[in-house]
């Protein structure tokens, strides 16, 4: 790969009556090359957050218009999409999760384009798309992001408890992930039934299509015959299957970068990533709540290199002064490390290298200040 840096776009958060943010985010997505990228006809895949019930952090639908009306100004056709939860929420089947969505503020008349969610009813929606990795030699991706012609990734920018910080690369990589693609980054083990909460109502032997759950006084998942494929977590009205979280934080950054390379395969020259650094929560969104931010709000930024974007994201984000009244317990200082602040045991920087490696892009980068 190339030594030269990979261009990286800032908009700051200052507005005036002359130029507003909405401006901004039409002028740095003209930058980053939205109407070279994106052709008439196209379906472009606008990959995002909705945010789980309670959460307030994700970004305003608003701002998500004004990229939308950019990928129309091209001819392509845009659609608002992410795929369903592995764990149970308001997001694990499709009609909870466009109800979220809508209540959430993500409505057709909003946000001018219609939602899909991409991996079907319950996350069964998959394509196998090679990828040839150290963890994967095929990874599951959401089958109508797969299928879409290009990918706009509109990103919220914040901590994360397994991946120090999610960025472009998680919202693309864990976020186009089918349900059975999820299971395979968090876990190495099958599923397992809670007990206490079972009914023995069949429903999760019924979803699953290898026959490997057994209907008792309670559900017993065979671990031998059980394919990972987390139908049964959808199916169980209880809520009681859960996931055995066993992976290492590092390995699961790896796994999340292949899936990465998954997602964006075929879609050469035809992507786009652009990260809110704004109310930097020290979890994801994918709680039902959002604790203070650990950094003042950062600005706006656009790539066509999705390591490059999160790299300098990052280093925005180390580079401010910590608020002392936040989850952030260390690294306060102007160039300490926020994420390791919040998150100590987590090597944040993994998931950059792995996609790198990977060809995905590059961690040198020069930012351009619009």
């Amino acid at each position: 790969m190339s030594n030269l840096k990979s261009k990286v776009f800032f908009a700051d958060l200052r507005a005036g009556s002359r130029r507003n943010l909405f401006d901004k985010i039409g002028e740095i997505l003209a930058l980053a090359g939205a109407k070279t990228r994106f052709r008439k006809g196209h379906l472009v895949a606008v990959k995002l957050h909705f945010g789980e019930k309670g959460n307030s952090s994700y970004i305003r639908p608003v701002f998500v218009r004004k990229a939308v009306d950019a990928i129309k100004e091209t001819g392509a056709l845009p659609f608002l999409t992410d795929t369903n939860t592995l764990y149970v929420g308001t997001r694990g089947n499709t009609v909870t999760h466009l109800k979220t969505a809508i209540e959430n503020g993500f409505a057709y008349p909003v946000v001018g384009a219609p939602l899909v969610i991409a991996d079907g009813l319950r996350g069964e929606l998959a394509t196998d798309v090679r990828v040839d990795g150290k963890f994967f030699e095929s990874v599951k991706i959401a089958s109508m992001i797969a299928g879409a012609n290009g990918l706009l990734a509109l990103t919220h920018f914040k901590c994360h408890e397994m991946t120090g910080f999610g960025g472009a690369l998680k919202n693309i990589g864990m976020g186009c992930a089918s349900r059975e693609g999820k299971l395979a980054q968090h876990s190495n083990l099958a599923p397992i039934v809670d007990p206490a909460g079972c009914t023995a109502c069949g429903e999760c032997s019924l979803a699953c299509p290898v026959n490997a759950i057994d209907i008792g006084s309670v559900a017993v998942i065979n671990a031998s015959s059980c394919i990972g494929c987390g139908h049964c977590i959808a199916a169980c009205p209880e809520g009681t299957i859960n996931i055995q979280w066993d992976e290492t934080a590092s390995n699961l950054q790896g796994k999340m970068a292949e899936y990465a390379k998954g997602a964006l395969a075929g879609k050469d020259g035809r992507t786009l990533f652009v990260n809110f650094v704004t109310d930097v929560s020290p979890a994801c969104d994918c709680y039902g709540h959002n604790d203070a931010p650990i950094v003042p709000d950062i600005g706006i930024l656009a790539s066509a290199d999705p390591v490059a974007i999160d790299q300098a994201s990052a280093d925005l984000v180390n580079a401010e002064e910590g608020i002392r009244d936040s989850a952030l317990k260390a690294g306060h200082e102007r160039g300490g490390d926020k994420f390791r602040g919040v998150h100590p045991a987590v090597d944040w920087e993994v998931q950059l290298d792995a996609a790198a490696s990977l060809g995905l892009g590059k961690r040198l980068y020069e930012i351009e200040k619009i």
